[in-house]
C-alpha cells in the first residue's frame, strides 16, 4: 500500500491555517483525530473520519485555538502532540518559550510550562506507565523534563553544548530518551540515572579516520535536527544538516551504515519526519524541499518522491490503521496521501462484472489452486 501512495483527489483537509504548518499529530487511540500547529501560533483539530460516507469528502476542522483565543501561542507552534493514552488532552510548544497542556473539551490550558529560550521540540512517551515526563528541547543545551503529575520542571539532563532541536522517547523502554542537538551530537539517556547519558552516537563506530583529529563522537557533520524511532524501538533514524540520514541500532548505539544518499536538509530548526508502522519493510517519509522523499529504512533505497505541495514541506505524520500519510507545508495546506488500490472503473460497470485486471497487479493472487492445474 505504501508503494502506491498518491495525492488523493477525493480527500481534502479543510484549509484553516493562514500561515505555514510546522507540526502534525494523529492520536494513537483511534487514529481518527489530527492536530496541526502553525507558524502564526494557531492550533487546529481535525476529524479524519468520512462522516458523509461519500467517496469524495473533506476532513473537517472540529475546533481551533485561533489568533483571537486568549491563550493562543504568541509565536510559531513547533510541536503538537496528543496525550498518548486518551484524546482528552494534548500538548503544544512554541517559539514563545512555553509548553501548554490543553484540555481538548474546553480548549483551555490545564497547565503552562515556561522556559528561558525558544522551544524547538517536546515529546511524551507513548509507552510510559510509571512516569508522566514531557521531554523538552530548547535553545538551552540542557534537556528539560517536565512532570505532568507535579506540574514542575525539576529534572535536567546535561551534556549537549548547543540548542536541542529534537527529542524522542523510545517506544520500547519507557525511561530511554533520544536527543539531537546543533552540536552535531545525538545522545541516548536513561532518565533514572544521575549521570543520565547512556551513550553518544558515533558515526564512525569508534574507528577514527586519520584525517579527523576530533575525539568527540558526532552523529552528523552538521546540526542534528531530526529523530525518529522505528515502531519496535530497535532502531533510531537521525537527520542532520550535513544532508545525511543515519540508521542506528538503538541498543548498541552502532551506526548501521545504511546509505540513503543525499538527504537534502536546510531546516534551521527541527525537521519533523516519520516512519511507517506495520509495513514490511518499513519506510521513512522525509520532507525534502517541496516534496516528501520515501526511503526503505534498511536498504536505503529512495522509492519515490511525493509531489503536490507548492512550498517547503515541514512535517508529515503516518496513519497506521489505513497506511495513510498526511503532510503540512509552508503553502498552508495539509495534504492526504492515500494508497491507490484500484484503477478507476467506468461508472456503468457493476461490481459483479469487474474483471480482475482492475486490481493493481501487486494485489493479485500469484498462486493457483490444484483444481485449475488438473
Amino acid at each position: 500500500r505504501v508503494l502506491s501512495l498518491e495525492l488523493n483527489k477525493d480527500r481534502d483537509v479543510e484549509r484553516i491555517h493562514g500561515s505555514g504548518i510546522n507540526t502534525l499529530d494523529i492520536e494513537p487511540v483511534e487514529g481518527r483525530y489530527m492536530l496541526s500547529g502553525g507558524s502564526d501560533g494557531v492550533i487546529v483539530l481535525y476529524d479524519l473520519e468520512n462522516l458523509s460516507r461519500k467517496p469524495s469528502y473533506t476532513c473537517k476542522a472540529l475546533c481551533s485555538v485561533g489568533r483571537s483565543h486568549p491563550d493562543v501561542h504568541r509565536f510559531s507552534v513547533e510541536t503538537v502532540q496528543w496525550y498518548p493514552h486518551d484524546t482528552g488532552m494534548f500538548t503544544s510548544s512554541s517559539f514563545d518559550k512555553t509548553l501548554k497542556v490543553w484540555d481538548t473539551n474546553t480548549l483551555q490550558p490545564a497547565d503552562v510550562f515556561h522556559f528561558e529560550g525558544t522551544v524547538y521540540s517536546h515529546h511524551m512517551s507513548p509507552v510510559a506507565t510509571k512516569h508522566c515526563l514531557i521531554a523538552v528541547g530548547t535553545k538551552s543545551p540542557k534537556v528539560q523534563l517536565c512532570d505532568l503529575k507535579s506540574g514542575s520542571c525539576s529534572h535536567i539532563l546535561q551534556g549537549h553544548r548547543q540548542e536541542v532541536l529534537a527529542v524522542s522517547w523510545s517506544p520500547r523502554h519507557e525511561y530511554v530518551l533520544a536527543t539531537a542537538s546543533a552540536d552535531s551530537k545525538v545522545k541516548l539517556w536513561d532518565v533514572r540515572r544521575a549521570a543520565g547519558c547512556l551513550t553518544t552516537l558515533d558515526q564512525h563506530n569508534g574507528e577514527k579516520s586519520k584525517a579527523s583529529s576530533e575525539a568527540a563522537n558526532t552523529a552528523h557533520n552538521g546540526r542534528g535536527n531530526g529523530l525518529c524511532y522505528t515502531s519496535d524501538g530497535l532502531h533510531l533514524l537521525t537527520v542532520g544538516t550535513d544532508n545525511r540520514m543515519r540508521l542506528w541500532n538503538s541498543s548498541t548505539g552502532e551506526n548501521t551504515l545504511v546509505n540513503y544518499g543525499k538527504v537534502c536538509n536546510e531546516s534551521r530548526k527541527g525537521l519533523k519526519f516519520t516512519i511507517s508502522c506495520g509495513c514490511s519493510p518499513e519506510f521513512a517519509f522525509v520532507p525534502y524541499g517541496s516534496t516528501i522523499a520515501v526511503y526503505t529504512i534498511f536498504s536505503g533505497e529512495l522509492i519515490t518522491m511525493l509531489r503536490g505541495h507548492y512550498n517547503t514541506v515541514d512535517c508529515c505524520v503516518f496513519q497506521p490503521n489505513f497506511q495513510e500519510l498526511y503532510s503540512g507545508s509552508k503553502d498552508c495546506n495539509i495534504l492526504a496521501w492515500i494508497p491507490a488500490l484500484r484503477e478507476p472503473v467506468p461508472d456503468d460497470v457493476s461490481d459483479k462484472s469487474l474483471p480482475q485486471q482492475h486490481l493493481n497487479p501487486a494485489y493479485e493472487d500469484a498462486w493457483s489452486s490444484s483444481d485449475d492445474e488438473g
